[in-house]
């Protein structure tokens, strides 16, 4: 995975619930932890736009209802700084299933992406209807 020179705030934690935004069956998702975590022994880890993450499916299609899954977050609601000043946010904290290779599951993403995403996942870009 490549580094990103915004400034994003890690602000969803365990239990979290996002929406998945694109159209592999899933619909509602529920962050377990983060996948290549780092930190202090008995924190929870935080993650945010861009970041992977392994995920409770919580309502959806049957054959991913109560799944272990992994998926990388594309929105979140708390503002984030990029290295130009400009600050952005969205309505909605979002994520995209994707497979072990990092591939995304879904052919479609309903919702624009945060452009640091595809900087750390040039695969997603194929799938994106907007770029932000």
């Amino acid at each position: 995975m490549k580094g990103v020179a915004t400034k994003i705030p890690k602000t969803l934690i365990p239990s979290t619930v996002l929406e998945c935004a694109d159209n592999s069956g899933a619909y509602k998702l529920m962050i377990i932890n983060k996948i290549g975590k780092s930190g202090s022994k008995g924190r929870y880890s935080k993650s945010g736009v861009g970041d992977l993450v392994s995920a409770s499916v919580k309502s959806g299609n049957p054959q991913y209802v109560k799944k272990v899954v992994r998926a990388v977050i594309i929105r979140q609601k708390q503002p984030m700084r990029r290295a130009d000043g400009m600050r952005i946010k969205f309505e909605d904290n979002a994520a995209i299933l994707v497979n072990d290779t990092n591939l995304p599951i879904g052919t479609a993403v309903k919702g624009p992406i945060a452009r640091e995403v595809i900087a750390r996942f040039a695969k997603i870009a194929n799938v994106a209807s907007r770029v932000v």
